[in-house]
């Protein structure tokens, strides 16, 4: 009797006979087998990127196809489908921008469970419901698969360096092997519990972060109105009880730190629109189990403004200049 178990983790052929049991680590063969990954966006790409640098090949689609043509120009295969990569490759990691996109990659009419394999390994780090990623586990577990929700955070440039953090959520006994692959594409790799709880982690990280930018937008542009440098104010905020990270390593207002997006017109970075879609979930999973957030109702709100306003395509820390443009300047 043999059973072979998928190549993403610590692989073992396990044979009887005579009920002798022998087990042969195979990991060191298997360790750089293929890798799926789809969604090739802001964040996917160079997460991909970081995946073909650590050695392991990758098996890539995105819905636009344009999106693929660099990470195929340093070597990734590229196919037309979810379900092709599913028929390629056993480790699959999913990146994606909201709940309906994840329903329809995993379960649509050419989705990774139409032609996934009995073992797969299902990574999906895309920021969702929680009640979704508990859809897709029990949907992936009828055919044989495993699914975890892995969303992350750090942002654009954090995935270009490996440096994100992932929040884990999924049965335990899979989490080593989740881990060796997102090692590869972040500095922090966090277990939270079972499925949904990476999700839940994430939500109300980015919670504190709509909040937080808010707050550091508002605090600039009330200093900047009463006289101080936003350079020296920034340098006392960072010095004082009110540094956070959005004004020590995001700072929202143009000028006052190199390399992020207020110093180049708001452009790249963590979208409005994916701050607003966050927040939402943050709304509908606080409404569900009756908790108060009246800064993060009112946090959603005010982002849910700016894309009406023309922010939707501009980074988040671009409330400062909303602000701004609020009061006539």
């Amino acid at each position: 009797m043999a059973a072979l178990f998928r190549g993403s983790r610590n692989i073992w052929l396990r044979w009887n006979k005579h009920a002798d049991f022998a087990f042969v680590s195979l990991r060191s063969m298997a360790s750089k087998t293929p890798v799926g990954f789809i969604g090739l966006g802001n964040m996917g790409s160079p997460m991909a990127t970081n995946l073909l640098k650590n050695g392991y090949p990758v098996i890539a689609t995105d819905v636009f196809p344009e999106s693929c043509k660099e990470l195929q120009d340093i070597g990734a295969q590229v196919v037309d489908s979810p379900a092709d990569v599913a028929d390629r490759a056993d480790r699959i990691i999913t990146m994606l921008p909201s709940s309906p996109n994840v329903i329809e990659v995993y379960t649509g009419p050419n989705g990774i469970l139409k032609k996934v394999k009995k073992g797969t390994l299902l990574i999906d780090s895309s920021t969702i419901d929680p009640a979704v990623s508990k859809e897709m586990a029990k949907a992936a577990e009828k055919m044989g698969a495993v699914f975890m929700d892995a969303p992350v955070s750090g942002g654009v440039g954090a995935a270009s360096l490996a440096k994100l953090t992932f929040m884990v959520g999924g049965l335990e006994e899979e989490y080593e092997a989740a881990q060796e692959l997102l090692t590869c594409m972040g500095a922090n790799v966090v277990y939270c519990g079972q499925v949904g709880t990476g999700q839940a982690a994430k939500i109300c990280n980015n919670m504190l972060l709509a909040i937080g930018m808010i707050g550091t937008a508002e605090t600039m542009n009330l200093g900047i109105r009463l006289g101080l440098d936003p350079k020296l104010l920034t340098k006392i905020l960072n010095m004082s009880s009110g540094r956070c990270w959005s004004s020590d390593k995001y700072n929202p207002v143009p000028g006052v730190m190199e390399g992020v997006p207020s110093s180049n017109n708001y452009q790249g970075g963590f979208g409005t629109t994916l701050m607003a879609k966050d927040l939402g979930l943050a709304q509908n999973t606080a409404t569900n189990t009756k908790t108060p957030i009246p800064l993060g109702s009112l946090a959603h709100q005010i982002y849910r403004v700016m894309c009406s306003r023309g922010y939707a395509n501009k980074d988040f820390s671009s409330i400062f200049q909303f602000l701004r443009e609020e009061e006539g300047q």
